[in-house]
C-alpha cells in the first residue's frame, strides 16, 4: 500500500540524541510505523512486530530543504539529574526538511493488516503528523485505491507524481530507496520492541534513481 508524505516541514531523525536532534534526507521506518501506530490508535507500549515485518520503500518525489530550527530554554528547569538549573540556557538545534514530499510503500502478506491500515489512515484515531507533532501533513496520508496486487518497487514505480517538482529539478531523475536483506546503506530504525522501549536495529536500504513522468 502507498503513503503520500507531503507537507511543508517534516523530520525524520534516526539518532537525535539530548538537545541535537537530526533528520535523514527521506521517512525512516520508526517514523512511518510510528504515524501508522497513530492512524491505528496504537499506543506506545503495545507491540508492533507485525508492523516491523513490512518492507517499506520511498520514492523521493520532491527533495526536502534541510534546515536547522534554533530553540532555546530559559531556567529554571529540571535537570535529568534532579537538580533544578537555575542560570543558564539550553540550546537546542532541531533539523528538518521544507517542502518535502514522498511516496512511501509498505508491502507485506498479511492482507488484513493492510486493509485496518487502510481504513485507519483514511479515519485516523489520532492526529498524524511528518516525524514530530508539530509537523501536520498538507494533504491526506490516505491514497485512494487501498492495498494493490503489486511488489514494492513496481507499486512505486508505477504510481503518478503525489507533487510538482521545483522548475529547476523538472528534468532530474527521482530517487528511489528499498528495503534490501542484505545489500545497500544501513539504517538504525528498525522496530525491535513498543516504542515506548526506543529499541531500534539494522536494516538495509538500496538506492537507485528511476524517471516518473510530470
Amino acid at each position: 500500500m502507498l503513503l503520500r508524505l507531503a507537507g511543508p516541514m517534516q523530520s525524520w531523525g534516526t539518532t537525535s540524541r539530548f538537545d541535537e536532534r537530526d533528520s535523514q534526507l527521506e521517512p525512516s521506518k520508526s517514523g512511518v510505523l510510528g504515524l501508522v501506530c497513530a492512524a491505528l490508535g496504537r499506543d506506545r507500549t503495545e507491540p508492533v512486530d507485525d508492523l516491523a515485518r513490512l518492507r517499506m520503500g520511498v520514492r523521493v518525489d520532491r527533495e526536502g530543504l534541510l534546515m536547522r530550527d534554533y530553540q532555546t530554554v530559559k531556567p529554571p528547569y529540571l535537570r535529568a539529574s534532579g537538580t533544578i538549573e537555575r542560570k543558564d540556557a539550553i540550546v537546542s538545534r532541531r533539523y528538518y526538511l521544507a517542502d518535502a514530499a514522498f511516496l512511501v510503500g509498505l508491502e507485506g502478506e498479511d492482507r488484513s493488516l493492510l486493509d485496518a491500515m487502510d481504513s485507519a489512515l483514511r479515519d485516523p484515531v489520532w492526529p498524524l503528523a511528518l516525524g514530530r507533532k508539530a509537523f501536520p501533513p498538507a494533504a491526506p496520508v490516505w491514497l485512494e485505491g487501498g492495498p494493490v496486487e503489486l511488489g514494492l518497487r513496481e507499486a512505486l514505480i508505477g504510481a503518478p507524481r503525489i507533487a510538482s517538482p521545483r522548475h529547476e529539478d523538472r528534468a532530474a531523475l527521482l530517487r528511489l530507496l528499498l528495503e534490501h536483506p542484505t545489500e545497500g546503506a544501513m539504517r538504525f530504525d528498525q522496530p525491535l520492541a513498543p516504542f515506548a522501549e526506543r529499541r531500534f536495529g539494522p536494516r538495509h536500504i538500496a538506492t537507485e534513481v528511476i524517471d516518473v513522468p510530470v
